[in-house]
């Protein structure tokens, strides 16, 4: 598990005040960080007890993989159980653990004796960062409505100060159904994201997309266009 894991690693406010909205407690991993090998970028995104990762080629649009999954943080690292994995399926389920220690901005990450270095990009101290489970849509009567969130399929979005990433699975069969992510920003009720990878089309590389958007408490009002084109009009909730 520990190898599978380490090849898929190394190859691979809103209008809201802090009376509206509180962070939880940030532990010593929690924001993004990033590692480089040529032209293959590995970012991660801790937040909210929850890990995600990506590995892909930025400059020529190509995505690699991903996986993550629930953690809890220690001195020394984490450990937690995997929810995606999009190369190895079978992990999905199991447990796993990264040994992590952080010297100023790079925290090296080492696994069966093999380390790889990542540098700080943020310290997730903003109010959207955390985990997040698309909960209501908008039909083609405009109106939202609940999504079915306790079972096993779930679209999720994983944010940092300054990233994001999203991941469409299946935690029971393992199924990988989709991610993209990047880099965004937040500014006047504006949320803008800027792709670095998407795993359906990477055409979408390189795009930008503003949203009109707000948090109340744990939801977050997401509306705007898709990278189709498409209408959408969505509420986001933290996990």
């Amino acid at each position: 598990m520990r190898q599978l894991l380490l090849t898929a690693i190394v190859l691979a406010a809103l209008a809201a005040t802090p009376s509206t909205f509180h962070l939880p407690p940030p532990t010593f991993t929690q924001g993004a960080w990033q590692a480089a090998k040529d032209d293959t970028v590995i970012t991660m995104i801790i937040a909210d007890d929850y890990l995600a990762s990506a590995r892909y080629d930025l400059k020529n649009k190509k995505f690699y993989g991903t996986h993550g999954g629930r953690i809890t943080s220690h001195n020394a690292g984490v450990q937690g159980i995997a929810e995606f994995d999009s190369e190895h399926k079978e992990t999905v389920g199991k447990p796993f653990t990264m040994a992590m220690t952080i010297k100023g901005d790079v925290m090296k990450c080492t696994f069966n004796g093999i380390a790889l270095d990542f540098k700080r990009l943020d310290d997730g101290n903003k109010h959207l960062t955390g985990n997040w489970r698309i909960t209501q849509r908008a039909g083609a009567d405009g109106k939202l409505a609940a999504i079915h969130t306790s079972g096993p399929r779930k679209t999720i979005k994983i944010l940092s100060s300054t990233r994001f990433q999203w991941a469409a699975i299946n935690t029971e069969t393992g199924e990988f159904l989709g991610t993209g992510g990047g880099n965004y920003s937040f500014v006047n009720g504006k949320y803008t994201e800027n792709i670095e990878f998407f795993s359906r089309d990477s055409s979408r590389v390189g795009m930008s997309l503003t949203f009109d958007g707000k948090l109340e408490w744990k939801d977050w009002y997401h509306s705007g266009k898709s990278s189709r084109g498409d209408a959408i009009n969505e509420v986001w909730s933290r996990f």
